[in-house]
């Protein structure tokens, strides 16, 4: 019986494992830190709880007038690491707009909004 209970409990906890990291959900990005200013091409990089598929992800770069431009994306050295290449902009309110896909094939959609200065 104690024996049951205690496989019982172990699949219980490797099920809830599982859903804990089925999405790539951001967990940190470089802006927070290092802000991107004016006119200066910056990479920026984001950190998700699991590996991306770049192949099947979208990054955009959100501009006033809500214009999206598609962003070139690459892994970084960590697992769960894109860099991201942000061309020279101009002062003002930005966003970034995702939606990646982990390496289990989970969809997340999920905005950061920045500013970037003078």
């Amino acid at each position: 019986m104690k024996k049951s209970c205690q496989f019982i409990l172990l699949l219980l906890t490797l099920c809830q494992t599982h859903w804990v990291f089925a999405h790539a959900v951001i967990t940190d990005y470089s802006l927070k830190i290092a802000p991107i200013h004016a006119n200066n091409p910056a990479p920026v990089e984001l950190s998700f709880n699991s590996q991306v598929e770049l192949s099947l992800s979208q990054i955009f770069l959100v501009s006033k007038g809500d214009k999206h431009q598609l962003l070139t994306a690459v892994n970084g050295n960590k697992q769960g690491q894109v860099i991201v290449q942000i061309p020279p902009l101009e002062a003002g309110d930005y966003a970034f707009r995702f939606k990646v896909f982990a390496a289990d094939g989970h969809l997340t959609e999920d905005v950061i909004h920045f500013s970037v200065s003078e």
